[in-house]
């Protein structure tokens, strides 16, 4: 197994529909200029309330990729 140098980026994503949607938002956007992404932490989750309700979810992620 080769050893592997990685460094963390820290995003937020978000949505309407739950927090495992703005995880797979935040993922998918930041997959589109960021390669060789190995693992992800929440560090956050946080929502927005309407109306008595949850309006929006974000949820704040540290995604680890590996350095070329």
């Amino acid at each position: 197994m080769t050893d592997h140098v990685y460094k963390k980026l820290e995003v937020t994503g978000s949505s309407t529909q739950g927090t495992d949607d703005a995880i797979r938002n935040a993922i998918k956007k930041a997959s589109e200029t960021v390669h060789n992404m190995d693992w992800f932490e929440v560090v956050e989750t946080r929502g927005h309330i309407k109306d008595g309700q949850v309006a929006h979810w974000q949820v704040t992620l540290k995604i680890g990729f590996r350095l070329d």
